[in-house]
């Protein structure tokens, strides 16, 4: 392992060049290191480069922490299958890991030797993995060598077994996220690369797969992970293994293994046969019980109701984990959201709103988060208007008035937010006001019309907001620049123009 400024050079150099074979004169393969990220600005070293992972199947063991006043620590220890497919001549490619420990590592059956991290200019001879953890410039990589060498286009199944104590990590603002350590258990919340912290990953939504899941805790413990139990827990010997499995293509930050009290309600469906499946823990406070009661018996009418505005729903499930533990935001991990302590009925529709913008289409990088958290806060506009409550027009002159024009909210550029800003309040309520503006701009039949072009378009991938345009354009028959430039990018109060009676 490596760690501050100076060794951050060694190993920026090291993963993007050491020990590449020379490339063969003639035709032939020309086999080179697969990029250590995906190319994201925001977060470099998220995801990574030379293939695309197809599946994950993830087996992990948990034991959460002893009663307080011990340590708020647990132990974990996973193997990871990774089914993926390369991309390019492969001479090697890494995974992103954060703070656990590889045991062991195969590539098609073939064990790899662990070996130290190879200083610049030195080869690796022979299939071996290597480790660097730099906490100070945010890298976490594992890198894999493997022998013999991957063709471009060739599958090839990677097994990754690795242990270690988990915490509470915490991402770029300092906020809680991943597998967050709790007394009872685990919330498991990754935005925007957390997923690192409990299995090997590409890490960036460029790069979605599908996932199961066998999840051993202590017994009485449940664990709760996206998609559908693929058949019953299994208890012996004073441990209970949980049995998930995600069918649908996903971001590797929607991905959760929550471990807690929880009550797994009895299943029920929406009315266009999605089935619902809550997990509620145990210890909520009556107060918070009934709120939360209240509003998840609303996911009926709110998938009815998305489902009428944007299209079918996109998942092969639904539902929602509520903790009583808390990160301090609830999270719109695919097929079941994340709650903490309570379930509101407007965060409800809001994570509901998510599974069509954000999780069925993600941004294509960070900085378009705000069609993520814009569509989801509009999304709760609407769905507040056909519940009697506010128009969406009188929400949006509502946010419109709050903030003067000298105010610095509007000095952030949503359209590029920058790490810092990614969830901040103008991400969401400027992202929601350019959304009803561009409403105004083309129409109501244009509008809805650009909505589920664009999920179509985009569904199990990722799109960008030059994308989002694009697709506007092409419906309205419009010239969106201004319009985009004003909203988007402007560090100042558009104009009133959208401010309607």
């Amino acid at each position: 392992m490596l760690g501050g400024a100076t060794a951050a050079l060694v190993v920026i150099a090291g993963l993007g060049t050491i020990g590449a074979a020379a490339a063969p004169k003639g035709p032939g393969p020309r086999y080179t290191a697969g990029a250590d990220g995906a190319g994201d600005p925001y977060f470099p070293y998220s995801g990574n480069g030379g293939y695309d992972a197809q599946h994950y199947d993830l087996a992990v063991t948990y034991t959460p922490p002893a009663a307080a006043p011990a340590p708020l620590e647990g132990e974990l220890a996973g193997i990871a299958t990774i089914d993926l497919v390369a991309t390019q001549d492969l001479d090697r490619f890494n995974l992103d890991l954060r703070d656990m420990d590889v045991t062991a590592l195969s590539v098609d059956g073939k064990a790899a030797a662990e070996v130290a991290v190879p200083a610049a200019g030195v080869e690796v001879d022979g299939a071996a993995y290597w480790q660097v953890q730099d906490d100070d410039a945010r890298i976490w990589e594992l890198t894999v060598q493997p022998r013999p060498k991957i063709k471009a286009g060739q599958h090839v199944q990677v097994v990754v077994e690795y242990e270690g104590t988990t915490t509470q990590p915490e991402d770029i603002e300092g906020a809680l996220y991943g597998w967050v350590t709790m007394r009872d258990g685990a919330m498991v919340v990754s935005e925007p690369e957390g997923s690192m912290t409990w299995y090997p990953v590409s890490d960036h939504q460029t790069d979605k797969a599908t996932y199961s899941f066998e999840i051993t805790v202590p017994e009485g413990k449940v664990a709760v992970a996206n998609g559908t139990q693929s058949k019953p827990a299994e208890t012996a010997d004073g441990w209970t293994t949980w049995f998930w499995n995600a069918p649908d293509a996903q971001a590797s930050y929607l991905t959760t293994a929550s471990v807690g009290d929880f009550v797994i309600r009895p299943t029920y469906w929406s009315t266009s046969g999605v089935p619902i499946i809550d997990a509620v823990d145990a210890n909520l406070t009556p107060a918070r019980l009934a709120t939360t009661n209240a509003s998840l018996a609303r996911q009926v009418e709110m998938i009815d109701f998305f489902e009428s505005r944007f299209g079918p729903y996109p998942f092969g499930s639904a539902g929602a984990i509520v903790d009583d533990d808390t990160v301090f935001y609830a999270l719109e991990t695919q097929t079941r959201p994340v709650y903490s302590r309570q379930a509101s009925e407007g965060t409800v529709a809001h994570e509901i709103a998510h599974q069509w913008f954000g999780d069925a289409v993600s941004p294509e990088g960070w900085k378009d988060i705000w069609l993520n958290e814009g569509w989801a806060t509009y999304a709760t506009w609407l769905w507040n208007e056909q519940e009697g409550d506010a128009t969406a027009q009188e929400s949006y002159n509502e946010w419109y008035a709050e903030e003067p024009a000298d105010s610095d909210y509007w000095e952030l550029q949503i359209g590029d937010p920058q790490p810092l800003g990614l969830f901040l309040g103008p991400v969401y309520d400027r992202g929601a006001g350019t959304l009803h503006a561009l409403r105004l701009e083309v129409g109501d039949d244009a509008f809805f019309e650009g909505a589920q072009l664009w999920l179509d378009r985009y569904d199990d991938s990722t799109g960008s907001a030059e994308d989002f345009q694009a697709v506007y354009e092409e419906v309205s028959g419009q010239d969106l620049d201004e319009f985009f430039q004003t909203w988007l990018y402007d560090q100042e109060k558009p104009p009133a123009t959208w401010t309607l009676p």
